[in-house]
């Protein structure tokens, strides 16, 4: 396996072209001016230590030096190990509501958004600490399975929308149900749900869900979003609102946050709710719970470790440089005692 670093350095070799023409159009311009003034034959008695072959032989390893150049500036990466990391942390698993009702703008810039940029903070946070994304409406489905890799997580969250789901509700239910079933209850690491919503739309909820997480040993912190006052659901158009979400009876439907809702679910579980309209406080809570919680050790995925290999290339460059200041235009004694190219 491999990665090139800067690969728009291979544009480079377009002048690789350039300097082969240049070259040609030099050896016959000195031929046809040689001639001007006197025979091949004269010529060879004028400058007897003349040698044709290094001249070209110097072009073609100043070509073999521009190219090694290139690719060290390239920068190949390339695989040479795999490696298997003992990491200490929890695993923890983020479910994000999806549903319609997150789009309210009653928190800046809409419900959903917060929590995308609450959970990239609480992410920053950690160092070896396993982490999966759920999404969930009126059905819940998996972003992204247990991993370390943080940067991936971020690029999952940010996809998410209210689009990737059609059906619309919020089914605590489910997504409680994947979370649980999400982890590796096999594995002794300490496990943490977490559930951001606003808490509206919870069809059928059953505690029995909670209730079942809490027998697997597993905690759920909740996290509300928005306001108890509520707010409309924009319908946008190219970013621009066009109108807001109604009722059967045409009525401007107006989404509350319900903290207790939320707040229940959590204390039912052992774990905690908090405010997350605040992300500082929430980031700082969510450190300081991890810290009461005991850490266990975990294996973490095997990866490849690119290593840089531009040294390799420029080493070359640079013996091709030594070379090229060994040979010169002329017949050298000692090569020509040689008679490497056939010269005498």
């Amino acid at each position: 396996m491999y990665q090139l670093d800067t690969p728009i350095y291979f544009y480079l070799f377009i002048v690789i072209p350039l300097f082969i023409i240049t070259h040609i159009f030099l050896i016959r311009w000195k031929i046809k001016t040689q001639k001007k003034f006197t025979s091949s034959s004269n010529l060879s008695v004028l400058s007897p230590y003349k040698s044709f072959f290094k001249f070209n032989l110097k072009f073609i390893l100043f070509i073999i030096c521009l190219s090694f150049i290139i690719f060290g500036l390239v920068n190949p990466k390339i695989g040479t190990e795999l490696e298997s990391v003992k990491r200490e942390g929890v695993d923890i698993i983020f479910a994000l509501d999806v549903s319609k009702s997150m789009l309210a703008e009653d928190i800046a810039p809409n419900r959903l958004e917060k929590s995308k940029r609450l959970v990239s903070a609480i992410i920053d946070d950690l160092v070896s600490d396993r982490i999966g994304i759920i999404a969930y409406a009126a059905t819940a489905v998996p972003q992204l399975p247990i991993t370390t890799d943080y940067g991936s997580a971020k690029m999952f969250l940010q996809s998410l929308n209210t689009n990737l789901l059609s059906s619309q509700g919020t089914a605590i239910n489910e997504a409680i149900s994947l979370g649980v079933n999400s982890f590796n209850l096999d594995e002794k690491t300490n496990k943490i749900l977490v559930l951001i919503s606003d808490g509206e739309d919870h069809n059928n909820f059953s505690n029995e869900f909670v209730l079942e997480a809490k027998k697997k040993g597993i905690k759920i912190f909740t996290f509300g979003v928005g306001y108890e006052l509520g707010s409309p659901i924009p319908i946008k158009v190219n970013g621009v609102i066009q109108n807001y979400k109604k009722d059967n009876n045409n009525e401007v439907v107006i989404t509350k946050r319900n903290s207790n809702f939320l707040m229940n679910i959590s204390n039912e579980s052992g774990g905690a709710y908090l405010d997350g309209n605040n992300t500082k406080n929430v980031t700082e809570f969510f450190k300081e719970k991890l810290k009461e919680i005991d850490k266990n050790e975990f294996e973490a995925k095997k990866f490849v470790s690119f290593k840089d290999r531009f040294q390799l290339f420029l080493i070359i460059a640079l013996i091709v440089i030594c070379i090229d200041f060994f040979v010169l235009e002329t017949r050298t004694k000692w090569i020509k005692k040689m008679n490497l190219f056939n010269e005498n």
